[in-house]
């Protein structure tokens, strides 16, 4: 499928004369920006990172403000977004793989489209599996300790984003309850921080700012990164976490996992469309043409800071971020799996959790 174009690309805005840009003035204004999780997961981390730094470039300087509407493994904040219109440029969504996934999946709570959206920004990201101290001292690179054990994990739900980590423990052997229901993935690291998880996952942003601290205190041990793209579309090392192995490691050490196939391709599918695309920001449907140009350019601005590599890398991790056309393109990626990779994963989810898709 394929997301709307925008008429201007990120080339063309920097020729443009600057009055056209300085009509749109934001001075004395609050800028919105719904983020469809809990406060204490990834993307609230990804959010409130870029907040300020975007309010430094939009013209007039308005507030950016971090807003969360979490529900429904972030259906009920995309659902109530499909249903905003352009008033004054003053609203953002964040949409995440948790949305992406559903939307993918024909799930019957999606009431969104993607096409009807704006995509003015998006950033890759990388997730990192751990384990509780006792049974994290059974893993050496593969999974084969681990196939006795019976693990607890908070879960958002089978067809959001944690598909991917529900998927790659599946294919190593592993025995992982699932407990659904928590609204966002800090929700699940206060789990296992509890006691109540024995297994857990954070995309970068949230294991950077809080699990890492676990690590670091022997409360939790890693596990594996699912990984990163290189150039060649080749799941390699995440460069966030280069002493990590990938999935992909872990699966080729571990006794009946396969790095080829119809289940690796299924999970390969899912996770180019959850992760390497995974933060997305929208602006609402009818949002004129001029305000579009001025997120951009304010978004661009915000990736040439000096600075900007150095900063992210400890907030969010070292991944491309892309404006403009560039997002466009990284929402088509998001947004597309194969008719085989969705045929696997709807009949896994039925099997393995008794989750129907009409």
């Amino acid at each position: 499928m394929t997301i709307k174009s925008l008429a201007t690309s990120v080339a063309a805005i920097t020729l443009m004369a600057a009055p056209a840009l300085a009509e749109v003035d934001f001075s004395g204004k609050t800028i919105e920006w719904v983020i469809p999780f809990s406060e204490t997961g990834g993307s609230a981390k990804w959010a409130n990172f870029f907040a300020p730094l975007l309010a430094q470039e939009l013209p007039g300087n308005p507030t950016v403000v971090v807003k969360f509407m979490p529900g429904a493994g972030s259906t009920k904040g995309a659902n109530w977004f499909q249903e905003q219109e352009h008033k004054d440029g003053t609203l953002l969504f964040g949409s995440s793989g948790s949305t992406q996934f559903p939307y993918l999946l024909n799930d019957p709570r999606v009431r969104y489209e993607y096409n009807d959206w704006i995509p003015v920004m998006a950033t890759g990201t990388g997730g990192v599996a751990y384990l509780n101290p006792e049974d994290g001292a059974k893993f050496d690179g593969s999974a084969n300790g681990l196939k006795d054990v019976d693990l607890i994990f908070g879960s958002q739900g089978a067809t959001g984003l944690d598909l991917v980590p529900l998927l790659a423990w599946k294919m190593l052997g592993m025995n992982v309850e699932p407990v659904f229901g928590i609204k966002g993935r800090g929700d699940g690291r206060l789990m296992f921080e509890r006691g109540e998880a024995t297994i857990d996952y954070q995309t970068s942003s949230g294991y950077l700012s809080g699990a890492a601290d676990l690590v670091a205190a022997g409360t939790a041990v890693p596990m594996m990164s699912w990984g990163a793209l290189d150039e060649n579309g080749v799941i390699v090392r995440d460069p966030t976490f280069p002493d990590m192995p990938s999935f992909k490691e872990v699966c080729a050490a571990t006794d009946g996992c396969e790095t080829e196939g119809v289940a690796w391709d299924a999970w390969k599918a899912f996770f180019i469309s959850g992760y390497p695309s995974q933060k997305i920001a929208f602006l609402p449907k009818g949002t004129p043409q001029d305000v579009i140009d001025t997120y951009v350019a304010a978004f661009e601005a915000v990736r040439a800071r000096p600075d900007f590599a150095e900063i992210s890398s400890n907030e969010v991790g070292q991944y491309p971020m892309f404006v403009g056309a560039g997002a466009e393109k990284a929402t088509d990626e998001a947004t597309t799996v194969t008719p085989e990779a969705k045929a696997y994963v709807i009949d896994w989810l039925k099997e393995s959790y008794g989750v129907t898709i009409e």
